[in-house]
């Protein structure tokens, strides 16, 4: 019988980078994963290391849209037609 948690321990302690995780959740934010790669991920990566890549990559996601309006609202390109 396992002991309460060594689950997570277990899961925190699987072998893929940081940067493999950082790229598995790339693709993940573009929605292109074959299954393969997908169940793989599953299998390997480590829990930890998807949440800390998850947010890292919702806060790009955020600046990179606030500099696009920025940039758009400051060129007059949405007033011009």
């Amino acid at each position: 019988m396992m002991k309460p948690g060594q689950d997570l321990k277990d899961a925190a302690a699987r072998p893929l980078s940081f940067l493999q995780t950082i790229k598995a959740i790339g693709w993940a934010f573009f929605g292109v994963r074959r299954g393969a790669d997908y169940d793989n991920d599953v299998a390997k990566l480590n829990p930890v290391h998807v949440i800390i890549a998850g947010l890292i990559g919702a806060l790009v996601f955020v600046l990179v849209l606030v500099l696009l309006v920025n940039w758009v609202i400051k060129s007059n390109v949405a007033g011009a037609a």
